[in-house]
């Protein structure tokens, strides 16, 4: 008699696999951070306490693990826009968020030369994002409008475009301060007058 395999939902990483792919990531944020594109893999898995067996498993290739922190890093200010819609009043959220957004900027230019030694560029990687982070623009434009705190003629695409033209500014040591004042700008511009 033949036994047939029923087709489920696939599984569920195990929790150790799951918090040893958090630590590989959290490893190869800072790695990034630190070394640039010359991030040693093998540095990243001992930072993160695995060996090279359970690095390549997770992360079979180098853009692989480039990718996942691209990624993370992108759901994770996603996330925090929806945390901010729940904990602040609509404006201080869409404030708040614009002005993480500006620091995810601010990090994606220190790693700027890992993201672009992905096979391909990193073009691939910012179209996805792109989605994901309009999303939760939208979400937060729309409660702020709502709460007649913005002006309704407000695109939620134009503040991105906007916020993402920071990241093609010039660094210096006031990048971060000119950042915080341009939000300030938007946010002014977007709320109705009094």
């Amino acid at each position: 008699m033949a036994v047939r395999k029923s087709k489920s939902a696939p599984r569920k990483p195990r929790a150790d696999a799951q918090r040893n792919r958090e630590h590989l990531l959290e490893a190869a944020r800072r790695e990034f951070k630190r070394s640039g594109a010359d991030a040693s893999l093998e540095e990243i898995g001992k930072q993160a306490g695995v060996g090279p067996g359970t690095l390549y498993r997770h992360f079979p290739t180098r853009d692989a693990l480039i990718e996942a922190v691209f990624r993370d890093e992108v759901e994770k200010l996603s996330a925090t826009a929806e945390n901010f819609a729940e904990t602040l009043p609509p404006i201080e959220a869409l404030r708040a968020w614009m002005l993480l957004f500006t620091e995810h900027i601010a990090a994606k230019r220190i790693v700027a030369a890992v993201l672009n030694t992905y096979t391909g560029g990193p073009e691939r990687l910012y179209e996805g994002a792109r989605g994901q982070l309009l999303a939760a623009m939208e979400r937060l434009v729309a409660r702020a409008v709502k709460s007649r705190e913005i002006r309704k003629d407000v695109e939620p695409f134009d503040l991105l475009r906007a916020l993402i033209g920071l990241a093609y500014v010039p660094s210096g040591p006031d990048w971060s301060e000119s950042a915080r004042r341009i939000v300030s700008i938007l946010i002014a511009g977007a709320q109705r007058a009094k």
